[in-house]
């Protein structure tokens, strides 16, 4: 699992550049107003992928890791049916941004998006198999190259006066270029050829139903969210959300990446609880030391990172969306790994019905705090990471109770307890500093917070060891004498 995390972070680490280098570049260029156009749109786009993915990422995976035999029908038939459900669900957008009386020029802009991103969906596909197999690195490989891509064509369109619609447009061209190298890496693999089936199609449809109704429980939260803001705030608003939403989408990464290497070997370790147990605590001990990090980090150096990329002057009120959302990315982090726990158990209704339940009080509680925020601060986005945390309460409480019985245990429970404690003394230390340099005060929390950690043995030697043969880079076995 060690080694399938370091593959995907060293992929983050790029992505995460290369996505600030272009949100600073789009943010810049384009003002809040269109920045926040810009930002609908993805999230549109990005819940509408949700539907078409129907669950595969999760079911695939499960298929693909006990048996590589699969893949070929697998893939095939996952290929097709992306097709078709983008061409539905496009159909489905249309209509709905009608209905909700968006202009001509925004439905324009989400079916040239969802035409852009047709190629990286079919590419994400391939991923999937890849991260069934084990093979973190050729997942990471396929999607940096989409994202040096994407940057790759839209500063150029930038630069050259392009706006929103060509700079949707030229996205397609990165998806088809991941997508190439997606067919190389899997016939590098050898693995069986891709083949379309009536039988895993139903296998996939039926399979993948209750676990797409937690990824469109999970998806839908920020579709809602930024359905709402754009109608009940005004256009600089989402604008200002956006870029922060950006910073958060950085920030979740961590527990996106260690949740995809943890999830093949929860998988199999499902009819084993002892190791069930030790496998859900490994991913989630480090997953605990970079939330507390995250969270005392994102509300100490908010301000540094929205000037840095936004500039203060048109995004200074993403700062304050962002220190309110600290504490929810800790919760975030958390229910993220247990829903990974429940969902390789097999307890995925359970999950999305309570997910189901949480968006329905988070939507609830933006009508409500929106518009509250809006007039009391002059800042609705405010509102929306308040009613998130609310919603994130309410899944970490349902989890612990799908969650299998003795899967945490007292261990989980210290580790969360010497996290927090880390965290605190950290955040009070660093604000005693007050006006010091926050290019000093930035690698003073990185250090202070590491060494509590050692110190409260939530990083232990054997991590380190861990750490150093992960970096060290591996030498061959001798040559063996003839005989």
């Amino acid at each position: 699992m060690a080694r399938s995390a370091f593959h995907l972070v060293l992929g983050q680490v790029v992505m995460t550049a290369l996505a600030l280098v272009l949100s600073a570049a789009l943010g810049r260029g384009l003002g809040p107003s269109d920045f926040g156009v810009l930002y609908l749109i993805t999230t549109i786009v990005g819940f509408s992928v949700c539907v078409v993915d129907w669950g595969q990422t999760m079911y695939m995976v499960r298929e693909v890791a006990p048996d590589a035999g699969k893949a070929g029908a697998l893939l095939g038939t996952a290929l097709v049916l992306r097709v078709l459900g983008t061409v539905l669900v496009a159909a489905v957008v249309a209509g709905a941004m009608a209905l909700l009386d968006y202009d001509a020029a925004t439905r324009r802009y989400a079916l040239v998006a969802m035409a852009a991103t047709l190629p990286f969906v079919l590419a994400s596909a391939y991923s999937i198999l890849f991260r069934g197999r084990q093979r973190m690195d050729y997942s990471a490989g396929v999607d940096v190259a989409n994202r040096v891509l994407v940057v790759a064509v839209t500063l150029p369109t930038l630069w050259l006066g392009g706006r929103l619609l060509s700079l949707i447009a030229v996205q397609g061209i990165a998806g088809i270029g991941a997508l190439v190298l997606a067919a190389l890496l899997y016939r590098r693999l050898r693995m069986p050829p891709a083949r379309a089936s009536l039988g895993v199609a139903r296998a996939l449809l039926v399979g993948g139903a209750p676990l797409v109704s937690m990824s469109l429980a999970i998806a839908f939260r920020p579709y809602i969210d930024a359905i709402l803001l754009s109608k009940l705030a005004p256009p600089d608003v989402v604008g200002w959300y956006g870029a922060a939403r950006n910073f958060m989408s950085v920030l979740v990464a961590p527990a996106a990446i260690l949740g995809t290497a943890a999830y093949p070997r929860l998988s199999e370790a499902r009819g084993n609880p002892e190791t069930f147990r030790r496998e859900l605590r490994a991913a989630m001990r480090p997953l605990l030391v970079i939330a507390a990090l995250g969270m005392v980090g994102t509300y100490l150096f908010a301000d540094l990172a929205v000037s840095i990329v936004y500039s203060k002057q048109k995004f200074g009120p993403a700062v304050p969306i962002l220190q309110v959302f600290a504490p929810g990315l800790l919760l975030m982090f958390i229910d993220m790994q247990l829903g990974n726990a429940i969902l390789a158990v097999g307890r995925s209704l359970g999950l999305a019905i309570a997910k189901a339940v949480a968006v329905g009080l988070g939507a609830g509680l933006d009508v409500l705090l929106i518009p509250w925020c809006q007039a009391r601060f002059g800042n609705g986005g405010i509102g929306v990471v308040l009613s998130f945390s609310g919603s994130e309460l309410v899944m970490i409480a349902t989890s612990l109770v799908l969650v299998p019985r003795g899967a945490l245990g007292r261990s989980a429970l210290a580790d969360a307890a010497r996290a927090l404690l880390a965290g605190a003394v950290t955040l009070v230390a660093m604000s005693l500093l007050g006006s010091l340099s926050p290019f000093l005060k930035l690698p003073l929390c990185i250090a202070l917070f590491a060494a509590l950690c050692v110190a409260l043995r939530l990083v232990t030697r054997e991590d380190l060891t861990t750490l150093q043969g992960l970096l060290r880079p591996k030498r061959g076995n001798p040559p063996k004498a003839s005989p």
